[in-house]
């Protein structure tokens, strides 16, 4: 904290003034088309398949620890469950 209780600002934050045109002027990307939903179509749907292929990867994992903890009940193992 300085003097006057305001914390210490990084040389690239930039001031007041900065901050306000940001805030008034800059704002968001509302006038480009796509930026708010995401780009394009193309994009989406690959978004989507690799979402859906994360998905599958994890529910396979998940059963193979499945498997493996029941083939090591089975056998009678001190496996954790």
């Amino acid at each position: 904290m300085t003097e006057n209780g305001a914390a210490p600002k990084s040389p690239g934050e930039g001031g007041r003034f900065l901050r306000w045109t940001f805030r008034n002027l800059a704002g968001p990307a509302e006038g480009v088309q796509g930026a708010i939903q995401g780009g394009t179509a193309e994009a989406r749907e690959a978004w989507k398949r690799d979402l859906a292929e994360r998905k599958r990867h994890t529910q396979e994992q998940r059963e193979r620890k499945r498997a493996a903890r029941e083939a090591g009940r089975n056998r009678g193992g001190s496996a954790q469950p």
